[in-house]
């Protein structure tokens, strides 16, 4: 039988995962968050250590003919990153050309995106502190692209933070960032969602006015800002 759910719903989750994260607010991190369910935890986050909030989109670039299959991924950034699994590509016949003109249409949706949300140019990470956060883990096929392509970018230091994640994936990501918060980490693990009692789709006007309260927070210094 599965376990009560732990958190209210995303907001609770970021305030609790914000007071964990409180130590590195004199680090004057960035807070980068996977939209959209990482979205309402990393405002909560932003909001507690005064950061800056930025979405980090991450975009499959799947395999010739079978584009489910993710040979690598491309990365949002000031200066967007790309991973590629070299053998997969070789195996599936993906050719540079191919990579590519992938790359491309992909760079031109995460554009779109960023016009959607209305976020403006990317921040720079270049030797800050990152705090990457999202609204719990299953697989970690998403944040492990997002923890290479973030490397590339050379931060100073990388911590991923997420309220739920199964162990296993844990241990996996961990050799990809500096530093693991995570508030439980139960078994066995099943998927993100039960453990909220509310897990409602994020909708984008959510996205975008996430992001807007967290820019008026930025350019005001004020910490009593309600979303």
């Amino acid at each position: 039988m599965m376990a009560a759910a732990r958190f209210a719903d995303r907001t609770e989750a970021g305030q609790k995962l914000a007071e964990a994260l409180r130590p590195l607010a004199p680090e004057h991190p960035v807070i980068l968050a996977l939209p959209r369910g990482g979205v309402p935890v990393g405002f909560e986050v932003a909001r507690e250590l005064r950061a800056p909030l930025d979405i980090l989109m991450v975009r499959k670039i799947g395999a010739p003919g079978h584009e489910e299959y993710g040979i690598g991924a491309l990365v949002d950034g000031a200066a967007a990153q790309i991973v590629i699994d070299r053998q997969a590509a070789t195996a599936t016949g993906a050719s540079q050309a191919y990579i590519d003109r992938t790359v491309a249409r992909e760079l031109a949706e995460i554009e779109r995106r960023r016009a959607t949300y209305r976020t403006g140019p990317p921040v720079t990470v270049t030797g800050r502190t990152v705090i990457l956060v999202d609204d719990g883990i299953a697989t970690g096929g998403t944040v492990r692209a997002a923890l290479k392509g973030l490397a590339q970018a050379r931060p100073a230091r990388i911590v991923l933070a997420v309220p739920v994640a199964p162990r296993e994936a844990l241990t996996e990501l961990g050799a990809l960032c500096d530093q693991v918060v995570c508030l439980a980490s139960p078994e066995p693990f099943f998927a993100v969602g039960p453990h909220y009692r509310n897990f409602s789709q994020v909708e984008d006007a959510e996205v975008i006015r996430l992001l807007g309260a967290a820019r008026q927070l930025a350019d005001s210094g004020a910490d009593d800002t309600q979303p």
